[in-house]
């Protein structure tokens, strides 16, 4: 007995050594798995900070580009004629808060082109097209927070870089047979209405990979406002400039929009940045594989059974995304104040 005690606690105490060896390089940030290309209208709806900050502190990914981008002409969250400039600035201003080294953040196009006009080689769009045609083993996630107008651009003055994209979409109607039970809505989604031609650009006439969260998945990212407090109560001041834009839009209306936000836009970093361990994909959150749909101007989706296979999201894992996320912020606020 006393050999069998001996054996296991040699055993035991060379597996603790063991582990003890290997703790510091498992506690040690991972390596890149992937890069993604962050499109957001970040002067407009708050939800999209949210997404910035939570991509910028995950270090599985990094982020070759973000681009500022419009929204719709004298919308309520930014009326001026600069939307996507506000947007570029409010994203490097966020990033100084958070204590990161932003990659370069440019400007998209600030209105939609008008119909017809040829494509422009913007400096956002050219930077787009140089980071798909480069050599890299590592997936390209464009991940798309709202309107789809500086891709587009890109697409049609590169048609070819359309394969080597995945593109990551917080957009588009519901899906009536994901929907049993349960009313259409007839209304166009809010992000597909600030480029319709754009979207249409990318469903029907490119060969980019969509993995779609339309409109009533990313509305299951609501969250309590008790809850959102608190969490960002200890994030340092990052957390309070993200408090402060998410409580500007609430005091727009009297109601202050009840007790819950929805941050949708948040589902892009799930579905990048927080893939499984093991063949990294989106596992936790569920989806359906079809064809890629024509879009229709009212958007629509005509069903094309010759389509590219797309992705279409039916539910977002909240519970790992708050939770990753407040943890975040709050080590990174943790690190500001020891610095």
């Amino acid at each position: 007995m006393s050999g069998r005690r001996s054996r296991r606690a040699i055993l035991s105490g060379a597996a603790g050594l063991a582990a003890a060896a290997l703790l510091p390089q498992a506690r040690g940030a991972p390596a890149a798995r992937s890069r993604v290309i962050l499109d957001n209208d970040y002067s407009g709806d708050p939800d999209g900070l949210f997404q910035l900050a939570h991509h910028l502190l995950s270090p599985s990914v990094t982020i070759p580009l973000i681009v500022g981008s419009h929204i719709h002409p004298n919308d309520f969250m930014d009326r001026s004629t600069v939307q996507a400039e506000h947007a570029a600035t409010v994203a490097g201003t966020l990033a100084g808060l958070l204590g990161v080294t932003p990659p370069p953040i440019l400007a998209g196009r600030n209105t939609a082109p008008a119909p017809g006009a040829p494509p422009q080689a913007t400096p956002a769009v050219t930077r787009i097209i140089a980071e798909a045609r480069r050599t890299d083993t590592r997936p390209l996630y464009y991940c798309a927070g709202a309107g789809l107008t500086d891709l587009a651009e890109a697409l049609r003055i590169a048609p070819e870089i359309g394969r080597r994209i995945t593109l990551v979409w917080i957009g588009g109607m519901e899906w009536g047979d994901l929907l049993p039970g349960v009313p259409p809505r007839t209304d166009p989604e809010y992000n597909l209405t600030i480029d319709s031609a754009a979207v249409e650009t990318v469903f029907n006439a490119s060969d980019v990979t969509i993995w779609q969260v339309p409109r009533n998945v990313y509305r299951q990212l609501t969250i309590g406002m008790a809850e959102l407090e608190a969490a960002l109560a200890g994030a340092g001041r990052a957390g309070a400039f993200l408090l402060d834009a998410l409580q500007a839009v609430r005091g727009r209306f009297p109601d202050g929009l009840g007790e819950t936000y929805i941050l949708g836009d948040s589902p892009l970093v799930t579905l990048t940045a927080l893939q499984t361990p093991y063949e990294p994909d989106s596992a936790s959150s569920d989806y359906v594989v079809r064809p890629t749909p024509k879009l229709g101007p009212d958007g629509r989706y005509l069903a094309d059974p010759r389509g590219r296979p797309m992705r279409v999201y039916r539910a977002i894992d909240t519970r790992l995304t708050f939770t990753d996320l407040f943890a975040k912020l709050r080590a990174a606020a943790r690190q500001g104040a020891a610095a």
